[in-house]
């Protein structure tokens, strides 16, 4: 039987490449975005199906939901998510803490809420919840997002209770340093920013990377539940210590 997944935040980074990892293993896919013209060019290239949707947004929520059910996806990756700002927690900028918060957990429980009585009605599925190692820890200038991701992983940790006995899988996968096209520019607005935060490490993890973690994950047997995977590129031993040659 092929599978079928929906995979949100899949215009750039490590949800395209998710999508592209999907495809080549003849999974059916679904990606969603904001961006129209990005999952136009990633339909092109893979042969997946898409709906440009915001999660911040109850109606486009319903909308997405709606095709989930009718493309009968059997997985949901949750990836939609960003960060805002470096600022310290005395002069942090309030506008970015709700937009960090409103894309990482509410976008995420939007959607995996409106996707929950599907998995039931199917007799199962998987729930993938891709936070970040700033989900279980912290560093100078990175309250803003750490919390909204601390936040997020509280999500996986207690439907994994609520949900027991029931043959839905929940998993988190918390990646460390990953270089993508857009997360460290959205973040801090400048190229020469972005490229400072990768300035000498040998080989940070990129989309690929991860992708492969949530195909391995997805793809265990139905028994099989990765509760929790951090994942970092050799050159990471924490949010704060990194080789830099």
């Amino acid at each position: 039987m092929t599978k079928r997944v929906l995979i949100t935040g899949a215009s750039t980074g490590i949800g395209a490449a998710t999508v592209r990892r999907a495809r080549r293993a003849g999974w059916n896919v679904l990606a969603t975005a904001r961006r129209t013209d990005r999952l136009q060019a990633l339909a092109e290239e893979t042969g997946c199906d898409w709906f440009a949707a915001d999660l911040t947004v109850s109606a486009d929520v319903e909308a997405l939901a709606g095709r989930a059910v009718e493309f009968d996806v059997d997985s949901l990756v949750n990836n939609a998510g960003g960060a805002r700002g470096a600022d310290r927690v005395e002069n942090g900028n309030i506008d970015d803490w709700q937009a960090m918060y409103d894309m990482n957990v509410l976008g995420t429980l939007r959607i995996t809420q409106a996707l929950i009585p599907h998995f039931r009605t199917r007799g199962g599925g998987s729930i993938l919840f891709l936070t970040s190692t700033a989900a279980h820890d912290t560093y100078p200038g990175g309250a803003g997002y750490t919390a909204a991701k601390h936040a997020e992983r509280m999500l996986p940790n207690t439907l994994r209770l609520e949900l027991v006995g029931e043959p839905i899988r929940i998993i988190e996968i918390a990646p460390g340093m990953v270089k993508t096209e857009e997360f460290s520019l959205n973040r801090l607005g400048s190229a020469d920013a972005a490229e400072k935060v990768y300035e000498g490490v040998a080989e940070p993890l990129v989309g690929d990377d991860v992708a492969e973690a949530i195909m391995w994950a997805l793809e265990l047997p139905a028994h099989v539940n990765i509760d929790s995977l951090i994942m970092r590129p050799v050159a990471q031993a924490s949010n704060t210590l990194v080789a830099r040659g």
